[in-house]
């Protein structure tokens, strides 16, 4: 199984230029995939752990300066701040996670969907700011079979790389290809 690639030039949720004709639903066609793909037999403290220490390897390879953190229901199953990481990241965690958790998809798929549709979600009276984040970063961990089970968020990054680089480690830790081209 692959995860289809996003064509180049990608769509960037951080920028505020006009962004290349259909890369916005190429993303969210990736996200949608990577949902279906990104699926656990079963979901354990150990696995947990194991995804969690590979989300620090990556990060201290690349110099990240992330917080990661998985969280099962109100269990925190693994948590750790790398060098450079900040206060702000538990927030951003914190919002991201909700957001993730009260729709059961990738908390970057809220904010994209809101802006396929014309709008951001954020401008919608119910969506609480100080509550949740429609940024890329938390990704719900599914069981095949039984859905959401615990969520996976990484702060620090741009929104689309903290997505990814989650995306990247569920991939290798599930034995799924990545996007390829990506830029990861």
């Amino acid at each position: 199984m692959t995860i289809p690639p996003e064509p180049f030039p990608g769509f960037d949720p951080d920028s505020a230029e006009p962004q290349p004709h259909g890369s916005l639903a190429a993303l969210i066609g990736r996200i949608l995939a990577e949902m279906d793909q990104l699926q656990f037999g079963s979901f354990s403290k150990d696995d947990a752990l194991d995804l969690g220490l590979r989300l620090v390897e990556l990060g201290r390879q690349r110099s990240h300066p992330i917080a990661i953190d998985i969280t099962k229901g109100e269990q925190v199953l693994f948590h750790a701040a790398l060098a450079g990481a900040t206060p702000d990241n538990e927030r951003w965690i914190k919002a991201k996670q909700r957001t993730a958790v009260r729709y059961e998809v990738p908390s970057l798929l809220v904010g994209l969907r809101a802006r396929a549709a014309g709008r951001r979600i954020e401008d919608n009276g119910w969506f609480d700011e100080t509550e949740f984040a429609a940024h890329g970063g938390a990704f719900p961990i599914y069981v095949r079979g039984t859905g959401m089970v615990a969520t996976v968020t990484v702060s620090g990054l741009p929104q689309k790389a903290d997505h990814d680089l989650v995306v990247e480690a569920l991939s290798e830790l599930l034995g799924v290809a990545g996007p390829a081209g990506g830029d990861r």
